[in-house]
């Protein structure tokens, strides 16, 4: 296991070949990145042990569940709760995402989808009451310019380009 963290340009060819064909066959794979089989399979046990393929789980839009708004919820937390209060945020099924921010006013960024206004207000209610949260603001979500990706980042890595924020060494 590397010690830095980064992944070399070899796994990032291998993880763009994934979100190519996330059904891909280590085989497939192999073929594709111009590996061993027993190369490839060794490389995803590794990105595996480390975290990088941590979920599996499908990207998909709240709206097929009937789900048809995102909303943001900023929170303020009392400090001294925040892994209650991140428990409890866990338990409520609209609650897509939470991340730690900083910088700001508040200390959580919650992602939440909602089926319409009413049902929003209901689940915003529900934040809001959690223990341990002291304050909310909620920005409806209008439409996504870009959605989340990482592809162009593996990109970079694969073709093994710098990142032109670092000064070259």
């Amino acid at each position: 296991m590397r010690s830095s963290g980064a992944l070399d340009r070899v796994d990032a060819r291998l993880l763009l070949a994934l979100i190519d064909n996330p059904r891909a066959t280590v085989l497939a794979l192999a073929e594709q990145v111009g590996l061993s089989r027993n190369t490839v399979q060794a490389r995803l046990a590794k990105l595996e042990e480390r975290g990088v393929l941590a979920g599996f789980e499908r990207s998909l839009d709240p709206g097929v569940l009937g789900y048809r708004l995102t909303a943001y919820i900023t929170v303020r937390v009392d400090q001294h709760t925040l892994a209650a209060v991140s428990d409890g945020l866990a338990a409520i099924p609209e609650v897509i995402e939470v991340l730690g921010i900083s910088g700001g006013d508040a200390d959580l960024l919650v992602r939440v989808a909602a089926k319409d206004a009413d049902d929003l207000y209901r689940v915003a209610g529900r934040i809001l009451a959690t223990p341990g949260v002291e304050r909310t603001t909620t920005a409806l979500a209008m439409r996504t310019l870009v959605s989340h990706r990482i592809s162009p980042l593996l990109r970079r890595a694969a073709a093994g380009e710098e990142d032109p924020a670092e000064p070259a060494g």
